[in-house]
């Protein structure tokens, strides 16, 4: 098993708060890690998606009452949002016996009935934490290679060959697409989603044009923008912000689209293999998103990500920061193994005046560039990341 950086965090979380939820998409090991944890202390663990589980639970006041000394795992959450209205009086009865901290696990793979329910009836009794994909300080250097081509959901990652990992991932997105997002309730034909999910696969990286999608797509723009966000609520996609500081330039206010899996990216173009992806436009993108997704994965709880763009072409790839830092980390991506300090990074760096300057670059070895500027492996700044 791949140690996953989060084992520490939500471990705290249920020993500081009575409630924790662990958000992410299907298959990303919410639950092995929760039964990892579950291995720590007495624990029961219910999967809401069998219906003997949820059978347990037609009285869930009475069955729940009983495991007041247990950690009790709520799996796939979002099938019996219900639940939360009685997790919220249990939880205050609890309190006042003196039984206040680690009570429940809820597990969920989407963000909008989850988050909504649990907002309301939870407020100050739940801490979130979101489960992503594999990283690259996950997986170290050794298999960098292997989780940009085959991303880092970990049944594609480990699978016995690269064509079982395109089959695998294949079979995920239309899982997604023809039963998973049905079953959340938005009523969205799979074939347009689909269209959608690949036109922002092949844009890695850009900017978002709702209005080129719109038309691409014959729907209007509002449809274009409830579809961006079922995507963000699902976690496949992320919206990586502009950075707005009080500086005197024209700056980019669009923001830029993401698939946050490079797999996933791969999978929905037909790339399968290593030769492929580098033969393909896509590759310079899909290594930049990798790269962002480990590093905003590896980051310290409450770090704000965006990129800076000027009219005039400055641009720093990502802008981190770091809670308790009071200027950001400025980080460019590149792919290659001999990076260069391009001038548009050098005048954004000017202007937004970082703490540190640093360019990730496909290599191992660190060395200083021009101006206060280091070169550094993608692990090596996940782990720095992480300790900052």
């Amino acid at each position: 098993m791949i140690q996953r950086r989060l084992l520490g965090p939500l471990s705290a979380a249920l020993d500081e708060s009575p409630a924790a939820a662990l958000l992410g998409p299907r298959q990303v090991g919410k639950t092995t890690l929760a039964l990892e944890v579950a291995g720590t202390r007495p624990a029961v663990y219910l999967d809401l998606e069998s219906e003997a589980d949820r059978a347990k639970l037609t009285e869930p006041e009475l069955y729940l009452a009983q495991h007041e000394n247990t950690l009790v795992i709520l799996d796939e959450i979002q099938r019996t949002p219900h639940l939360f209205r009685s997790l919220r009086g249990l939880i205050d009865a609890g309190r006042r016996r003196g039984h206040g901290q680690g009570r429940f696990l809820v597990l969920g793979s989407a963000s909008m009935d989850l988050l909504k329910q649990s907002s309301e009836s939870l407020a100050g009794r739940i801490r979130y934490l979101e489960l992503a994909p594999l990283d690259a300080g996950e997986v170290g250097r050794e298999r960098v290679d292997t989780l940009w081509l085959r991303g880092g959901f970990p049944e594609s990652l480990l699978a016995a060959s690269d064509a079982a990992s395109l089959r695998w991932r294949t079979d995920f997105i239309r899982t997604y697409l023809e039963r998973d997002i049905p079953q959340l309730g938005p009523r969205i034909p799979a074939e347009t989603l689909r269209r959608l999910w690949t036109m922002l696969a092949h844009q890695q990286g850009g900017l978002l044009n709702a209005a080129a999608l719109a038309r691409a797509l014959a729907v209007d723009g509002k449809t274009v923008a409830a579809y961006l966000d079922l995507l963000v609520d699902l976690f496949l996609i992320r919206r990586l912000a502009p950075w707005h500081g009080n500086v005197r330039k024209r700056l980019v206010k669009s923001p830029k689209v993401y698939v946050r899996d490079s797999g996933l990216v791969h999978a929905l173009l037909g790339v399968g293999d290593r030769e492929g992806l580098l033969a393909h436009p896509v590759a310079g993108g899909s290594w930049e998103g990798l790269a962002i997704e480990s590093l905003i994965a590896a980051a310290p709880s409450g770090t704000e990500a965006h990129f800076f763009r000027t009219a005039a072409g400055a641009e720093i790839d990502l802008l981190l920061k770091l809670p308790g830092h009071r200027k950001p980390w400025a980080v460019e991506i590149k792919r290659g193994l001999a990076p260069k300090v391009e001038r548009g990074f050098q005048l954004a760096c000017e202007t937004v005046r970082p703490e540190r300057r640093l360019v990730v670059y496909g290599g191992a070895e660190r060395f200083p560039l021009a101006n206060d500027v280091e070169a550094v492996s993608l692990v090596e700044l996940c782990d720095e990341v992480a300790a900052a």
